[in-house]
């Protein structure tokens, strides 16, 4: 592998937003020896769902979700991002919270540590300002990683070069709680069928049982709360993954017992004879296990009609909110027509795009195209070609669904190009049969867990091989 020069730094690469996808990118430059802007306009101009002014800083929820390598599609992102050197991985793995089989982290913890890892990088340099419209032209290599909350200016501009109008679709934050409200003579510790996880010992969430009455009494007062309205609006569709629990909830009456208030795999360790007919989790939020996430609560329901109803959930009586549920438009790209295979706008190449505003969903999903976006804007700065992950490993499948691929056809107007989180689905299907042990046929879920198992250790070894072959060295 060839490093790049050390006499003679290159010039610098323009990194427009300091959220996931924009710190993971500025991170993979700067360990190949290219300088970054990074352009971040928080505290200088807020935004509806940030609170702070740092970089990674998390919104709707704590979790990366599962870190299994091995039988879950999120598991193996982590994973090649693991080997891949990514920031997002390390001050997660730094400042991790138990949760079961998942990786959640502290939030305030880990997007300070990013913070404050890349305002200490000699590389670095940090301009607190917003990007009012396109960048200038002069600006030879830009990364735009503005998320899904891009200013109407930028996205104007964005529009003006594509003539094609960047999609729109809801996305809700879940509520959060102070632990010593939760009544624990009603609620208990579990996760659920006792799954250990990175930080954890099995006994991870807070659960919340409710009988059959009450859960009725529940869906009842969810339909009938009081929504915020957003008039114009309001047609824009929400994304299948971020559901408010009240447009769940009028999908029917057993959504919610199917979702995220399943009582499956949960016993009451206050009443073992007697199962729960729903349950509802509560996740740690920060490391020092004050705060608690309500797991799959995004709601638009009004501030007061969450405390009313949210309290009549056993163990919540009495429970105090340090932060309320909340909804907030989020932007993205019409990708498979605008972008071409390396991320670049096609209208215009100097600029490169990374994140949600790709059409990639999730904290992970949006820092892992980070990755490759500056992967990519390195090379192409020191002058070296960067092939692209290989479409089996999930890093190669995520990046298949936004780009179009090297799929034959593809219908990609603006009614099927969809916000997507990583998942087998998106995988090259396996050439080889399945086989048993012995020359048995799997069946159900054995089939269902060996075919997962043979995609995680394909990927594994596709990534290994890619890797290796990289012109550059990225510092891991």
């Amino acid at each position: 592998m060839v490093a790049p020069m050390k006499n003679a730094l290159p010039a610098p690469v323009h990194v427009i937003g300091g959220g996931l996808a924009g710190s993971e990118a500025t991170w993979q430059l700067v360990n190949a020896g290219v300088p970054v802007i990074l352009h971040e306009m928080r505290p200088v101009r807020g935004t509806d769902a940030h609170l702070t002014d740092h970089f990674a800083e998390l919104v709707c929820s704590n979790s990366f979700r599962s870190d299994d390598a091995n039988a879950n599609a999120v598991g193996q992102i982590h994973y090649e991002m693991r080997q891949l050197n990514s920031i997002i991985m390390q001050c997660a793995d730094a400042h991790q919270v138990p949760a079961g089989g998942a990786l959640a982290v502290d939030r305030v913890g880990f997007s300070q540590k990013v913070t404050d890892v890349l305002l200490n990088h000699p590389l670095v340099t940090v301009s607190r300002a917003e990007i009012a419209g396109l960048p200038p032209v002069e600006w030879d290599n830009v990364i735009i990683a503005t998320g899904p909350l891009t200013s109407q200016a930028l996205a104007q501009g964005i529009r003006s070069l594509t003539g094609e109008d960047a999609l729109a679709f809801f996305d809700a934050i879940a509520p959060i709680l102070h632990r010593d409200s939760i009544d624990m003579s009603k609620a208990w510790f579990q996760s659920r069928y006792d799954k250990t996880g990175p930080g954890g010992n099995g006994a991870d969430y807070i659960n919340c049982p409710l009988d059959k009455d009450q859960y009725i009494g529940f869906i009842e007062a969810l339909i009938a709360g009081e929504k915020t309205s957003f008039k114009e609006w309001e047609s824009t569709p929400y994304f299948d993954g971020c559901l408010p629990i009240e447009v769940m909830a009028e999908r029917g009456a057993e959504t919610l017992r199917h979702g995220p208030m399943k009582p499956m795999g949960l016993t009451n360790a206050h009443n073992p004879t007697v199962k729960a007919y729903a349950v509802v989790q509560l996740r740690q939020d920060n490391a020092l296990g004050t705060l608690y996430n309500m797991v799959g609560f995004q709601t638009k329901l009004k501030y007061a009609d969450q405390v009313r109803i949210f309290k009549t959930i056993p163990g919540l009586e009495n429970a105090e909110f340090a932060r309320l549920g909340g909804l907030h438009r989020n932007t993205f790209l019409n990708s498979p027509v605008v972008l071409d295979a390396k991320l670049r706008l096609k209208a215009r190449p100097s600029l490169r795009f990374a994140g949600q505003i790709t059409g990639c969903e999730g904290y992970v999903e949006s820092a892992a195209v980070g990755l490759i976006a500056g992967r990519l804007a390195a090379a192409e700065r020191l002058g070296v070609e960067l092939s692209m992950p290989p479409q089996y490993t999930a890093l190669g499948a995520l990046l298949n669904h936004i780009t179009g691929g090297h799929l034959v056809t593809i219908d990609a107007g603006p009614r099927s190009f969809q916000p997507m989180n990583i998942n087998f689905g998106l995988f090259p299907p396996l050439v080889e049969a399945l086989k048993a042990p012995e020359g048995k046929r799997l069946r159900g879920h054995d089939k269902v867990l060996a075919k997962r198992h043979a995609l995680t250790a394909r990927a594994k070894v596709e990534l290994a091989a890619w890797k290796a072959i990289s012109p550059l060295q990225f510092g891991g």
